[in-house]
């Protein structure tokens, strides 16, 4: 491997550190534009393009720190991404706000605590309408539209949102009167009502069974643990279209990937109910034998299946291996793996280059006019396996349900950031917009980077 040297201090010492990825490697990709995010790069799992009349667009970008909450960026000329803004975490060192969901004007971002029972712990609705407020604000204050409080003694507040129809946000999210049987299963699949964006309202919540002191079915339905690597029974990402408004995809880590009716909503959004709760269709589950932390449930409905990705969460790739599985969802009530994503002869030094290597979040198919909606192809994040590009390959013609398989097409792993902690980048999110550009994150110094995807097969 081709390392390069560059010094750092340490108590006063001035000793050699070594960069793992020295340059940027890449395969059919290639960088149109980077910003480094006025230094404050630490990318979260939140990205959304926002359209103005005008013909100028609008990036917002969640951070994974307790320093900085969100970073407006003008793509208008991907080439030469601007940054327009940055507003603070609003509790500094305390609080992070990783995800964020768009529709329209509304803008929705998600404020977890470090430790239960801190705040601010909750969902922050902001007016994005105004181009000149956006600009100008110094804090997230200035755009509020309203804060829907989830703090509590056992709560750590919201993690991630999924908010793309303007009227229901889909949350993960501890809360005050919600008592888990675990410390580690503090968080559950939240409705809120965001018709009336300055009045949010709860309107339904699923958990796991067995999670929540007083489930009538304790202490049978009590979740087994993993041995090694309990990462917890709580829902992460949850993926509702507008076009297939009575399904919820819920990706629940340890606890696999579910498909839950949520029908229900449809009475709320008539007057008809003030509440519902969903419930199971179809389940399915990759640990054991494997150590889960399932992160992304993405449907293709199109085709009758699924991805899902599983989280890679340990450093030089303790956990591994934490793969992209390619799932038959046509059988709602029997969710089938039929392929992974392929593995490479060089995987193990990606793993041994530090840092993260492995799955992450996989392109949402938002059905903004401003996002791609991919049916035969998807982009991944890896951390330090930069962005991974996979082309669903259909079975031999001929043979009545074969099963389909995924082929890499592309990657593109930018060099190691100056300041990052780990000798290697460390990709955490990305999305494709209508035009095929690729913005994705780096988890700590890296900023934001747009790529372009050049090889033979589509990316659609």
């Amino acid at each position: 491997m081709n390392r390069i040297l560059f010094v750092v201090a340490l108590a006063g010492i001035v000793i050699p550190t070594l960069s793992a990825q020295p340059r940027a490697e890449a395969n059919n990709v290639v960088l149109v534009g980077h910003n480094d995010l006025n230094g404050n790069g630490d990318g979260g799992e939140g990205l959304a393009i926002q359209q103005w009349a005008d013909g100028r667009r609008v990036l917002y970008l969640a951070h994974e720190g307790q320093k900085t909450c969100v970073s407006i960026v003008d793509v208008t000329r991907p080439e030469n991404p601007v940054l327009i803004n940055q507003l603070p975490s609003p509790a500094p060192g305390i609080t992070r706000c990783n995800s964020l969901g768009l529709s329209g004007s509304v803008l929705v971002i998600a404020n977890q605590a470090l430790q239960k029972g801190q705040k601010t712990a909750g969902l922050w609705v902001l007016d994005v309408s105004d181009f000149q407020r956006i600009q100008n604000a110094k804090r997230l204050q200035d755009l509020e539209l309203s804060f829907f409080d989830t703090s509590g003694p056992n709560s750590r507040g919201v993690h991630c949102v999924w908010f793309v129809d303007g009227e229901f946000a889909h949350v993960t999210t501890g809360a005050s009167d919600f008592d888990p049987t675990n410390p580690n299963d503090d968080q559950f699949y939240l409705i809120l009502d965001l018709r009336d964006p300055r009045s949010p309202r709860e309107v339904g919540r699923w958990w796991y069974p067995g999670t929540r002191k007083g489930d009538a079915c304790l202490p049978e339905c009590l979740p087994k643990r993993h041995p090694k690597f309990d990462d917890g029974y709580r829902p992460h990402q949850t993926e509702v279209w507008p076009d297939h408004p009575d399904r919820a995809y819920v990706a629940y880590i340890d606890g696999g990937a579910f498909i839950l009716d949520i029908s229900g909503l449809a009475e709320v959004k008539a007057g008809r109910a003030k509440s519902f709760t969903p419930k199971v269709v179809g389940h399915t589950t990759f640990s054991p034998p494997y150590t889960a932390w399932t992160h992304t449930f993405q449907p293709i409905f199109s085709r009758g299946m699924a991805l899902a990705s599983d989280e890679d969460t340990q450093d030089n790739c303790k956990d591994a291996p934490k793969l992209v599985w390619l799932l038959d969802i046509r059988a709602e009530t029997n969710p089938m793996v039929i392929a992974t994503a392929p593995l490479h002869s060089n995987d193990g030094e990606l793993c041994a280059r530090g840092g993260r290597f492995g799955a992450h979040n996989l392109h949402p198919n938002f059905p903004s006019p401003t996002s791609a909606k991919l049916k035969n192809t998807t982009v991944a994040s890896w951390f330090n396996g930069g962005v991974r590009i996979f082309h669903i390959v259909d079975g031999p013609k001929g043979v009545t349900d074969a099963p389909p398989h995924l082929e890499e097409i592309g990657y593109y792993i930018p060099a190691a950031p100056a300041k990052n902690p780990t000798p290697t980048s460390q990709i955490n999110h990305a999305i494709v917009d209508e035009n095929g550009l690729i913005y994705a994150n780096d988890r700590f110094t890296g900023g934001l980077y747009i790529l372009r995807y050049t090889g033979p097969v589509p990316l659609d």
